[in-house]
């Protein structure tokens, strides 16, 4: 049974279709990325799952439930949890606080409870030494790793990951990187949203193609990358 099941996911806005018939599934302990040109669709894809936009039509079905018309914040405590594109801790709180609200609030257990899955937490994504800082005081690639952990912290089966490489230095990029990979080793499962191919197809099985909110392909990420129509849509190559 996979994880994440849609089928036919489509929304509009007035005369913008942003998700046509959308329809894949996600095996558990799977990783697939999602790739596309912007305005595409992909983050909204993200909104649709996680139940922050409402779908107009089709299935959402995660663990076998219909979670279709089921509030983002049941969705969180079922086992979804994600990432944003521009990270916004709670700047005046310490990073390991950030992780405490979230932890408790993604899981409805006081604080005392996970606090020791918080500090795990942080060892595994390389922020224990700043645990005691504010978080308005982090570089970006620790403000990103601060955005993974606080998603971590809900204790996720299912991770979405919203180009979180964006706006990395190459080196910055590749240790993110062996972090998000060291958590997938560990049985998590990943969809993850990326412009840098490089990062994305060094951690997934298999790519999805977006283009005006269709998936235009899905399979492995070397039989994607060869596929003519996704050379000429998202590559931006005449053949």
């Amino acid at each position: 049974m996979p994880i994440l099941q849609l089928d036919g996911l489509s929304k509009t806005f007035g005369a913008l279709t942003v998700a046509d018939g959308i329809g894949f599934a996600v095996g558990e302990g799977e990783a697939l990325g999602i790739i596309g040109p912007n305005g595409a669709g992909k983050s909204t894809l993200f909104n649709l799952i996680t139940g922050n936009i409402a779908a107009d039509s089709g299935t959402i079905r995660f663990l076998g439930q219909d979670v279709t018309r089921t509030p983002p914040m049941a969705r969180c405590l079922s086992g979804m949890g994600r990432t944003f594109q521009i990270p916004q801790p709670f700047e005046k709180l310490t990073v390991f606080e950030n992780l405490l609200v979230a932890g408790a609030f993604g899981s409805r257990r006081n604080e005392a409870d996970v606090s020791d899955r918080c500090a795990d937490i942080l060892v595994e994504t390389g922020l224990i030494d700043k645990a005691n800082f504010l978080a308005g005081s982090l570089s970006l690639l620790e403000r990103k790793r601060l955005e993974l952990s606080r998603a971590l912290a809900t204790e996720p089966k299912l991770l979405l990951l919203d180009e979180i490489a964006g706006g990395l230095t190459e080196g910055e990029c590749r240790s993110l990187v062996l972090t998000i990979r060291a958590i997938h080793a560990r049985g998590v499962t990943i969809i993850w949203i990326e412009h840098v191919l490089h990062a994305l197809n060094s951690v997934v099985e298999r790519l999805a193609v977006l283009h005006f909110g269709r998936v235009i392909g899905i399979g492995k990420p070397d039989a994607i990358m060869a596929s003519r129509d996704v050379r000429e849509i998202y590559l931006g190559i005449d053949i």
